[in-house]
């Protein structure tokens, strides 16, 4: 999860040639997927914040450190379009969502979408959501070995059916399974190498059949969501459509499994990263859960927001790893960046990921350290695009505040109930053929809290 090396010089260090020399076609995919850090790292060193590559089959634009990727998030001459960008990765699994609309298209649907993410909406998600994250994890049975990725991402998808659906008391037996599993295939087409839905053996080709699922069980339970709404988002979405008339109901069904993807995998990382941490960290970890002992089983929205030492954690672990680290973008027209000409109709790479590992902007970058976004320090604020994780400019995560809330709630529920710890060796097997996770599951060493500690 950090680049192999002197910990205070990661870009800059010796290293061997990128693999795009050796192999033309593949090279920068099989380069990425082993170690996207590195990857960026070398890229940077060799050829500057501007470069091209080789991914997935494509001439790729490569964009590194807070400069570049500035150019092209803020986007200033709409030189940069969303749609054609992702839509290269996943786009036939998640098309018309949020991210992959572009200009005024985008700048209509965000206005009405951001009504589902209101001040009380997102109070009434944290209603739901908490004591459901506390029978969850309160469920959960201690292991000298428990991996917490595959726990954690069970939990989430039971959450998201919870509060994004509306619950499963409406699905067929083992629907809900079935859709949670189409849902895990369309997230994992993005890196696939055979890019065609027409062979149903690939990523692409579960991804086509999971869409289709995906489609089929929203269409047919909108009508119960618009009749008897509750506070999920699916009721939400319903009453902002009917409200504004700008939304009809398969751009609902559209934007849902846009925001599944980008809640749910998203959520489950930066949990699971936060854990790693706080196991290798018992200071820390301490120091968080008497804030989270304090909160209670059921704490508000307003209350999560003032656990200041989760929240530094949190922004640091969003820092070393980012769910997304790498931002897709196609030009629209000829432009250039830093004074590197980029062509129209070129994929173009944003890697914000190397911006937060720079020596530049951050003080031994490589390092566990959550006081550096402390009001004393701030050292996010050493540049404007030296912190991205949730993107920035007009597409900046709109989703925001509700991927903070539900991360914090499942890991105060964690604190709370249990402690844990992780070898300071140990780095988990990171697997990169979609979002990053730990291909072993990141065991950790998972104990009940003592009920005095706990009271």
């Amino acid at each position: 999860m950090s680049i192999v090396g002197d910990p205070r010089d990661p870009v800059y260090r010796p290293g061997p040639a990128p693999l795009r020399a050796r192999l033309p076609i593949l090279g920068g995919t099989l380069e990425y997927v082993h170690d996207p850090l590195a990857t960026m790292a070398r890229r940077y060193r060799d050829h500057g914040p501007v470069s091209e590559l080789s991914f997935l089959g494509a001439t790729w634009t490569a964009l590194i450190c807070p400069d570049a990727c500035q150019v092209a998030l803020r986007n200033a001459d709409k030189a940069f379009a969303n749609g054609p960008g992702w839509g290269y990765l996943v786009g036939p699994f998640f098309d018309r969502g949020l991210m992959l609309l572009d200009f005024a298209e985008h700048h209509h649907y965000r206005l009405i979408m951001q009504e589902a993410f209101t001040r009380p909406r997102l109070e009434g998600y944290a209603r739901r959501l908490a004591p459901l994250v506390e029978s969850g994890i309160s469920a959960w049975s201690p292991d000298r070995a428990f991996e917490i990725y595959p726990a954690l991402k069970s939990h989430t998808l039971d959450l998201a059916t919870e509060v994004f659906m509306g619950g499963a008391e409406y699905a067929e037996p083992g629907e809900i399974e079935r859709v949670n599993q189409a849902f895990v295939d369309c997230v994992q087409a993005a890196n696939g190498y055979v890019r065609s839905t027409a062979l149903p053996f690939t990523k692409w080709g579960r991804a086509a059949r999971g869409r289709r699922l995906l489609e089929d069980f929203l269409r047919r339970h909108l009508p119960a969501r618009r009749a008897t709404p509750g506070e999920d988002l699916f009721s939400a979405l319903c009453q902002v459509a009917d409200a504004s008339g700008g939304i009809d109901d398969a751009d609902i069904i559209n934007q849902m499994i846009f925001l599944l993807m980008a809640a749910h995998d998203t959520t489950t990382s930066t949990v699971t990263s936060m854990v790693y941490e706080l196991g290798r960290d018992p200071e820390w970890q301490e120091r968080c859960r008497r804030q989270c002992l304090e909160l209670g089983p059921s704490p508000t929205l307003a209350q999560i927001e003032e656990t200041t030492d989760l929240d530094l954690v949190m922004k640091e672990t969003l820092r070393l790893h980012p769910p997304v680290p790498v931002l897709a973008r196609r030009a629209v027209k000829d432009t250039e960046v830093l004074g590197v000409p980029i062509p129209e109709g070129r994929l173009v790479s944003v890697m914000p990921l190397l911006s937060h590992h720079m020596p530049e902007y951050w003080t031994d970058p490589e390092l566990f350290d959550p006081e550096r976004f402390s009001a004393e320090r701030r050292e996010d604020k050493s540049h404007r695009y030296a912190w991205e994780p949730f993107g920035g400019g007009v597409h900046k995560c709109l989703g925001m505040i509700f991927a903070n809330l539900e991360s914090k709630l499942v890991l105060s529920a964690l604190l709370r109930h249990f402690e844990w710890s992780v070898p300071l060796d140990y780095v988990p097997p990171m697997k990169n053929d979609s979002l990053p996770y730990p291909g072993d599951g990141l065991p950790v060493s998972l104990r009940p809290l003592t009920t005095a500690r706990a009271l």
